[in-house]
């Protein structure tokens, strides 16, 4: 490792530290500045201003350091070119004028640094370059000290991480689509579906089981649409008793029933000129279903107690967790109704059908409960994700959520790890040495995966790879490599070795 000692006179001392650890010997420049002891492993030597400037510029991060008075007395040419400023127009300025981050004025790092003399490693913020232009960046900070041990200033180095944000972005715009999260064939599918779907005003059937998402394929579709400046309103069908859900919907005049003493507009009527979400429309009555028949074919209903019609100009998305057309057969449900409502239908996959997304809906469910809850969860544990995996979800996305939910009460910080899992999901303890679980290695997780994939595409290898989101020759490669039988077309099955 390094640092770098300010002599005076242009002379600047670089101590280098041999150290063991391999770590170390490949560490960042800017970790390597942090290092300023000395023991009896270092060398010393010292360099003039002109080849210390050399050095500085062969550094592919920005490096600038400053006096006590926070004026910029060197600036490599990384730093010239992250920012947009010569070294020339740099010299003697206040570092807040050339390097202007968010942080500055309220939380200046390498203030912070200076009065505490403690470091600041890779902190993430934003500058603005000469340019305008807001850049994502990566920040260190060191002391600089005189050969008396005396601080004479600080040093910063920065990392441009534009490319990095935008490899982020591609990525998590490829798999997500209005706070929906997959990368599931099925799903991309539907996603590149719904800006057509919103488009028109057409009733849209979304079935699947409870804690799919439904509702969040609904306002993804209303806000594409053309009514997203108008409100989005949710009724649950199947949390009310007919006789309170039908003034729920249409509203009632006053003196409609006792104590209805002033008129309440229903919820179509809230819903004007938007979008009104019929979530479980499968446990609506038959005599409900014939007024709702009635606002689709005619658009115009009747609040209780009402003497006319209103119109309705609200567009209906529905939902259910069970087949329509199974209640049509079974004659729950009026078939008139279930052609009204099915005229474009969007079947949403269960979540035991799509487990190369539980990676990815844990990372954004960590990510929001950080944020709401203020606590550092860096992840989970490898035998907690096998854990996860293996999971069969009957509740869904939802109850992914609860468990993650569970583990932060439970978890202080850091990994989350099976003691922090809910008890149904605990690996039971090891009987007579053997190891409870079947999956305790990244290959074995790999490997489950891909034969998840193979059986839910049966067989076919280039749908398999497209909803792990692989190439087919890279699934090739690991199906080989991991030893995975393949179906043949006759039906019987092959081995890769």
């Amino acid at each position: 490792m390094c640092s770098l000692m300010y002599l005076g006179e242009g002379v600047v001392v670089v101590v280098m530290t041999v150290n063991d650890s391999a770590d170390d010997l490949t560490a960042s420049p800017e970790s390597s500045a942090m290092q300023n002891q000395f023991d009896d492993s270092q060398a010393v030597e010292v360099f003039s201003e002109d080849r210390f400037e050399t050095i500085l510029d062969s550094i592919a991060d920005g490096v600038f350091t400053v006096d006590t008075q926070w004026r910029i007395t060197s600036f490599n040419q990384a730093a010239e070119r992250i920012t947009g400023f010569s070294r020339k127009q740099a010299f003697g300025k206040l570092c807040c004028d050339i390097f202007r981050t968010e942080i500055c004025e309220s939380n200046c790092a390498l203030r912070q640094t200076l009065e505490t003399g403690t470091p600041v490693i890779n902190k993430a913020v934003y500058i603005v370059d000469r340019q305008g232009n807001q850049l994502p960046i990566s920040i260190s900070t060191a002391l600089l000290k005189d050969s008396d041990g005396q601080v004479i200033g600080g040093a910063e180095t920065f990392r441009d991480l534009t490319l990095v944000e935008e490899l982020r972005k591609e990525v998590t715009g490829k798999y997500t689509f209005a706070d929906i999260i997959s990368k599931n064939h099925r799903m991309q599918e539907l996603f590149h579906l719904l800006p057509q779907i919103a488009e028109c005003d057409s009733t849209i059937l979304i079935e699947g089981e409870s804690g799919t998402g439904k509702e969040l394929f609904a306002r993804a579709i209303h806000s594409l649409s053309g009514r997203s400046e108008k409100p989005f309103v949710a009724v649950n069908c199947g949390a009310l008793p007919d006789t309170l859900l039908e003034s729920e919907l249409f509203g009632y005049k006053a003196g409609a029933f006792t104590d209805a003493r002033k008129d309440k507009p229903g919820r179509f009527a809230l819903a004007e000129g938007g979008t009104i979400f019929l979530d479980e429309i499968g446990d609506v009555s038959p005599a409900l279903q014939i007024r709702l028949l009635r606002v689709l074919q005619e658009k115009t209903y009747e609040p209780l107690g009402a003497m006319e019609s209103m119109r309705a100009d609200v567009r209906v998305l529905a939902a259910t967790n069970k087949c329509l057309a199974d209640l049509v057969k079974a004659g729950s449900f009026r078939d008139d109704l279930y052609y009204r409502v099915n005229v474009v239908r969007l079947l949403l996959p269960p979540l035991r059908d799509r487990k190369e997304d539980i990676p990815l809906l844990i990372d954004s469910i960590i990510d929001r409960f950080n944020r709401l809850r203020g606590k550092d969860i860096t992840g989970l544990s490898t035998e907690t994700m096998t854990i996860l995996l293996g999971h069969d979800y009957p509740g869904n996305i939802r109850e992914l959520e609860n468990i993650i939910e569970h583990a932060f009460i439970l978890c202080p910080g850091g990994m989350i790890e099976t003691a922090h899992l809910p008890d149904n999901l605990r690996p039971d303890p090891p009987s007579g040495g053997t190891v409870a679980s079947t999956l305790t290695t990244l290959e074995q997780m790999e490997r489950r995966l891909i034969e998840e994939a193979l059986k839910q595409n049966r067989g076919n290898r280039a749908s398999a790879a497209k909803s792990l989101g692989i190439h087919k020759s890279t699934l090739f490669r690991k199906v080989k490599s991991l030893g995975i039988e393949l179906p043949e077309k006759d039906g019987r099955s092959t081995r890769h070795t």
